[in-house]
Formats: C-alpha cells, structure tokens, sequence
C-alpha cells in the first residue's frame, strides 16, 4: 500500500434512501451464486467490511480529536513545531493533544481547522 491511498478519504458508496441491509443463513456452496443474483438487483456485498472501532482500538473515544489532529497534520505535511509556528500553539499541547492528554476545545479547535484547512468539528 502506497503513501498516497493513506491520504485519500475513504468514499461509502452511494446509498439512496430506503436502503435496507440483509442478512440470510442458507448452504454454503449456494453462498456465491446468492451474492451474484443480488449483485445483479443493485446489492452491495459488505461481508468484508469492518467496522472503523476495530481498525482503530485505541480511539475509544477520548483519542479520537487526537488522531484526526494528528491525521490532519500529517496529511498537510507539517510537524508538530511547524504547527506550533502557524497557530501560535506550544508544541507540548499538541503533541498532548495528538496523544489525548490535553482536551482541544472549540476555540482551540478553530485555530487547528484553520492552519489544517479542515473543519473545526472534527478535533470535538
């Protein structure tokens, strides 16, 4: 995997509303067959998918403004002192911040969407 899918937002596909999700026992050997004929009505097979909770278990919801804030600066290419620089922060409270040490509050918030060109809400 290249560095470059890192930084790409994962897309959902497109679902309209009334969009229902199935489940279904039945035998196996029928498994793809059942999967093509619902492909073929406009399905999606999700079976593979896995919920974010379990690619990131340490965002247990006190780490997660932490690692969009560190995601973020990542994704803009800056360290943590080029960070300080451009908002005026110190770079111990970022890097509590990233570690979830240090709450990011909403004007704090603003001041870190700003230099990461991202939406505030996101470090809430």
């Amino acid at each position: 995997m290249g560095t470059d899918t890192i930084s790409e937002p994962m897309r959902k596909p497109h679902i309209e509303s009334g969009t229902v999700e199935l489940k279904f026992i039945g035998p196996g050997v029928k498994k793809d067959e059942a999967i093509s004929a619902l492909t073929q009505l406009g399905f999606v097979d999700i079976s593979d998918s896995l919920d974010w909770r379990q690619c990131f278990p340490e965002t247990d919801g006190e780490f997660l403004p932490g690692a969009c804030l560190a995601g973020a600066r990542y994704r803009e290419g800056l360290t943590q002192q080029e960070l300080s620089r451009a908002t005026g922060i110190p770079q111990r409270h970022i890097s509590e911040m990233e570690r979830g040490k240090r709450p990011i509050g909403k004007e704090m918030a603003k001041r870190l969407a700003k230099a990461l060109h991202v939406g505030y809400k996101v470090f809430l």
